[in-house]
């Protein structure tokens, strides 16, 4: 009998203690536990955060309104393990505690213009700042009324849409579409000289055609370019064109290179001595220049017609390349355009113009204040990309050429109402867009 009852209790003690252990166990498992850490990557799956110990985690976050560069609080339950691809863990709560400042710095190139900007972004709504983050293709007919509509960043203009046209045309052409513009566009164009001349190809605007920048370096050295900048500004002023996507400051020294004939065809040092002269040259004038297209364009085909992958190495980039732009930024380039390119040494798995390392690069090491302008997303490099509006923003553009604006528009639309894109990103990229336009003169103090 006693020997019943010690078997008894010790089925009895053994059954607590395996509770007990159980209990313990699911508690531990489901006490709730935080990782803080910075926002390195945000896209429609995941979201990759460094800890505070530099380790790297992926999370599958839904309905996150997150941005690169924020200090985020993650609560969760489980096991965190950086060997995964994944974590496979219990997302309870997260919370964004802070935003990183070093890339939304009003200390730079226009810091004399964002109160202005601040205050004009206050009385906008979500669509009409929508709307300014767009360089939109010139419409072939009513534009006015598209950009009354829209109120579009700018728009960019074509060889098409000065042909056959008389200067006084163009002037009319241009004021229209201002005038119906709430706040003052962008007019845009690429002439670069030599094979990139949408105005100047046009001998009603001027007798022939601006000369590349090969030529007249080859002609007069860095003054001619200096004269054909000045000369250059004063056309494009005098239509009502406030903004040259040019000069082309990629190092292209091989004739067979796409790139080479709108290049200066000359070394690394040459050319960032040329970034700097055109840029110092504009300097006073209504047209603004703009650097391009960054990180460097090298050897690469030509990305209108489809995807094209750089696979030279960041030192060579860094070495070759960069050193015309850093020059540019430093002679005070207000915008630097951004090419298509996959660069797969800095980022495998984007092109650059949706690459947060690029522009990681351009904000952080080159401190660059000013305006970034993506590549025309409709060429062939980007133009089966999913979501590639939506991406160019968290990517760090400003600006983004498009030529399909309504889908556009959707797009970004779409992505703040289903969470995918903070309305602190719209705003953070606006505020910079028109205190551009401040210190254009485009928008004045108190203009309504």
């Amino acid at each position: 009998m006693k020997k019943e009852i010690w078997i008894g209790l010790s089925l009895a003690l053994v059954l607590l203690i395996g509770t007990i252990t159980y209990f313990c166990i699911s508690n531990k498992e489901e006490t709730l536990k935080q990782v803080n850490g910075r926002v390195l990557m945000t896209n429609e799956d995941y979201v990759i955060v460094q800890d505070d110990n530099d380790v790297v985690y992926k999370f599958k976050l839904e309905d996150f309104i997150l941005e690169i560069g924020d200090d985020v609080v993650i609560s969760y339950t489980g096991l965190l393990d950086p060997n995964k691809d994944i974590q496979d863990i219990e997302i309870k709560d997260y919370a964004r505690s802070s935003t990183n400042k070093k890339t939304e710095s009003k200390d730079g190139i226009f810091k004399d213009y964002y109160t202005f900007a601040e205050k004009k972004l206050e009385t906008m709504s979500l669509d009409e700042k929508i709307g300014q983050l767009f360089l939109v293709r010139f419409p072939d007919k009513d534009a006015a009324n598209v950009a009354k509509q829209n109120g579009f960043g700018g728009y960019v203009l074509f060889a098409r849409d000065f042909q056959g046209k008389t200067k006084n045309e163009v002037i009319s052409m241009i004021k229209e579409v201002q005038a119906a513009s709430k706040i003052p566009l962008l007019i845009a164009v690429d002439e670069e000289g030599g094979s990139v001349v949408r105005v100047s190809s046009n001998k009603n605007l001027r007798d022939t055609p601006f000369l590349s920048p090969s030529e007249l370096y080859g002609d007069g050295g860095l003054e001619r370019i200096k004269e054909d900048t000045v000369e250059k500004s004063l056309l494009l002023a005098n239509l009502g064109i406030n903004l040259n996507l040019a000069p082309v400051v990629d190092v292209s020294t091989t004739p067979s290179d796409y790139m080479y004939s709108r290049s200066l065809g000359e070394d690394t040092s040459t050319t960032s001595k040329f970034a700097e002269t055109v840029i110092k040259a504009s300097k006073g004038g209504t047209v603004s220049y703009t650097l391009k297209h960054f990180p460097g364009y090298g050897n690469n085909p030509d990305t209108h017609t489809g995807s094209v992958t750089d696979s030279r190495t960041y030192d060579s980039i860094l070495k070759n390349d960069i050193p015309p732009f850093r020059a540019g930024i430093e002679a005070g380039a207000e915008a630097v355009l951004v090419s298509h390119n996959t660069v797969t040494n800095i980022d495998s798995s984007n092109p650059a113009s949706l690459s947060i390392p690029i522009h990681n690069i351009l904000r952080e090491d080159l401190n660059f204040t000013g305006v970034i302008i993506t590549d025309d997303l409709s060429m062939g490099a980007t133009k089966d990309i999913d979501k590639k509006v939506v991406k160019a923003l968290l990517a760090g553009n400003d600006l983004l050429i498009v030529t399909d604006y309504e889908e556009s528009i959707k797009e970004v639309k779409s992505a703040v109402e289903n969470n995918k894109l903070s309305e602190d990103v719209i705003n953070d990229r606006v505020t910079r867009i028109l205190a551009w336009k401040y210190a254009k003169g485009l928008l004045y103090e108190n203009q309504k």
